[in-house]
């Protein structure tokens, strides 16, 4: 007997990376062996030298496929060994072994847009919708579009046994979210990778293409984000080291260094407008969307929680966003004793 499983990679395409994946049979009882594939097809190797290597790291059960088919998500190497260039959970891994004591944990709100051909899912050909205001959240066939396939995936999702906290219909026709956490911050990216690639994967079905673009239409419509929900051991105990961790994100040269990393295009999604900060200013505040990170009301009310930080794109590499956040938060906790 013999069962699939579904190697999938991050490959190393330009400015957005893409998810890659291809089918290997294995064994009943076989564990998912290292594997290779054609690099230069994928943006992370030339002709002349195209080998990459995959090494299995999160394994879920295949929800599509069922049965004992899996889902490997996996890291790339290149064949002396190293991680690729592109690995950016390599760079991760020793960040959160560091601050592990810390107890990081993140929440992710994954935001996409439904798209069916060169259009919004609920955009009328050659036109537009009604004005934003009753979509986010909404009930009823003149303001939800395409709950099927997003119904779907969270019991793709589920199946696979993922940490998904929720969904909710969003502020602009077509646009959706997914929660994915609590979890640490190789966790939560492990899966927010996998659930992306079965959000593809199951709108495939239906026709449809999901994009995590942050501005999927230009003028008075909202963007889609990665809002990055984030805790530590003494956040959770106590509003000090919340304030602290608000603070670190705002240091001299800390909010440059983090935005330009929190995905492609950040520029025109953090306009000021729209829910969102500048993306060229730092602020933090109590129950304020438009601020760059938000402090939850009922965190300053019980004096203990998490924050949010609202600045990551939905196209965001979570990988490189917790340990941006597990480097900055966790180093000044650690600095002033809030540990």
């Amino acid at each position: 007997m013999s069962h699939r499983a579904e190697y999938i990679w991050i490959d190393g395409t330009q400015p957005t990376a893409r998810l890659r994946s291809k089918t290997r049979i294995l064994a009943d009882g076989a564990e998912p062996p290292e594997w290779g594939f054609d690099g230069s097809s994928t943006n992370q190797a030339e002709g002349h030298s195209s080998d990459c290597v995959l090494k299995p790291v999160f394994i879920c059960p295949d929800p599509i496929r069922g049965g004992d088919d899996k889902l490997v998500l996996c890291e790339v190497y290149d064949t002396d060994g190293t991680p690729h260039p592109s690995n950016t959970r390599a760079r991760l891994r020793p960040i959160a072994e560091k601050y592990a004591a810390q107890e990081p944990l993140f929440g992710i709100e994954q935001e996409y847009t439904f798209f069916e051909g060169a259009r919004p899912l609920g955009f009328p050909a050659g036109g537009f919708p009604a004005p934003q205001g009753g979509y986010y959240c909404g009930v009823g066939a003149d303001e939800i579009f395409g709950r099927e396939v997003v119904e779907r995936h969270l019991d793709n999702c589920l199946k696979a046994g993922l940490s998904l906290s929720g969904i909710n219909a969003e502020v602009m026709p077509g646009q959706w979210e997914f929660q994915v956490g609590p979890l640490g911050p190789l966790e939560v990216s492990d899966q927010l990778w996998v659930a992306r690639w079965l959000l593809y994967r199951t709108a495939e079905d239906f026709g449809v293409s999901a994009t995590l673009d942050p501005k999927p239409v230009k003028g008075d419509w909202n963007g889609a984000g990665a809002h990055t929900n984030f805790s530590t051991k003494a956040m959770r105990e106590g509003y000090d080291a919340i304030i602290d961790a608000c603070e670190s994100l705002g240091e001299e040269g800390k909010p440059l260094e983090h935005v330009k990393n929190y995905g492609v295009g950040v520029e025109d999604r953090l306009t000021g407008l729209h829910e969102t900060a500048p993306w060229n200013e730092y602020s933090y505040g109590v129950s304020n969307r438009g601020a760059s990170v938000r402090i939850p009301w009922q965190v300053e009310r019980d004096k203990k929680g998490y924050i949010e930080d609202r600045r990551p794109n939905a196209n965001c590499d979570p990988y490189v966003v917790t340990r941006l956040m597990v480097d900055t938060v966790c180093t000044r906790l650690e600095k002033s004793g809030q540990v």
